[in-house]
């Protein structure tokens, strides 16, 4: 008898933990079914269960290549025994104007020379165009950077163009893209595979996410005053000649305070919502989330924030 009941029990807990993500997944579909916009989302829960919904098209990354930049940065100043603060000589010609470009807006003059670390700071934490494409010249070029995530064993995505080839032509702008899954597989192998890169400069990625200044309204936003932590990566591009944005996204991990975790990836395109409604889908996306993970009630004040890069 006890042994039937044993069997009853454990079956249950099963049945209960595969209908747990189906009934995430059902949410999602239903928050998303009538946006005027294609949304894309998948979520790693504690690197187990993985739900997924639009995961079969190609989202373009925007700024959130600026992610898989930076691990291929950091892996090739490694590979070649080079410190973090491997200095970059950065031009007057580098500083491109018609582009967001913090670095630019504080050294305008250009002609001096920045750390490798430093410039990832502002790709990573404002998402500056201008660094990035100094980080392709200079450090890691945009075939190397796609070379270096394939070899981790990602299909699903492609790196192609700097930020100046998009800027050149929108359409460049699908050339970096990414299925929600692949995306979100990324940072989880940056946050949960200690062996990826030497401690030092897994560290220096993860807190420079930590403290990311960008998205404030996306998937950050239903987790302020939880308790949580999210190490995340934004991209916004601009809208295309039908009028509709071509990509705004957020990629994220999430450590829970009870030591659990999930990996979060929401790419959305073509969407002909405005900007604000566009990231507040992110945001309620999060926050569906974070209340299957912890059966807490998330904050969800979507107008806290305006939107950023």
């Amino acid at each position: 008898m006890r042994k039937t009941i044993a069997t009853i029990t454990l079956t249950a807990c099963a049945l209960l933990a595969h209908a747990q993500p189906q009934q995430l997944k059902a949410e999602i579909e239903a928050l998303i079914a009538h946006k005027k916009a294609e949304v894309g989302v998948c979520v790693i829960l504690d690197s187990k269960d993985t739900v997924c919904v639009n995961n079969a098209q190609r989202y373009p990354l925007m700024s959130v290549m600026k992610l898989h930049q930076a691990m291929a940065v950091a892996h090739h100043l490694q590979a070649q025994g080079l410190p973090a603060s491997t200095p970059v000589h950065i031009s007057r010609e580098d500083l491109k104007e018609d582009t967001y470009s913090p670095l630019r807006d504080r050294y305008p003059e250009g002609n001096f020379r920045m750390g490798t670390d430093s410039l990832l700071t502002y790709t990573l934490q404002l998402s500056d165009n201008n660094a990035c494409d100094i980080l392709f010249a200079n450090i890691c070029s945009v075939e190397e950077t796609d070379r270096y995530l394939r070899s981790l064993g990602l299909r699903h995505f492609a790196i192609a163009a700097t930020e100046a080839d998009m800027h050149a032509d929108l359409d460049a702008c699908h050339d970096n893209w990414s299925t929600p899954l692949e995306a979100a597989r990324l940072i989880e192998m940056l946050y949960t595979k200690e062996d990826l890169l030497e401690k030092t400069w897994l560290e220096f990625l993860r807190h420079t996410l930590n403290t990311c200044q960008t998205g404030k309204d996306r998937l950050a936003l239903p987790l302020e005053r939880t308790g949580a932590t999210i190490g995340h990566k934004t991209g916004t591009g601009d809208r295309n000649k039908a009028g509709r944005i071509i990509g705004l996204n957020d990629v994220g991990f999430v450590s829970l305070p009870d030591g659990g975790h999930y990996a979060i990836a929401v790419l959305i395109k073509e969407s002909a919502e405005n900007m604000q409604e566009t990231a507040a889908i992110i945001a309620r996306i999060s926050g569906l989330v974070y209340r299957h993970m912890t059966g807490e009630a998330p904050h969800s004040d979507s107008n806290s924030h305006s939107s950023a890069l």
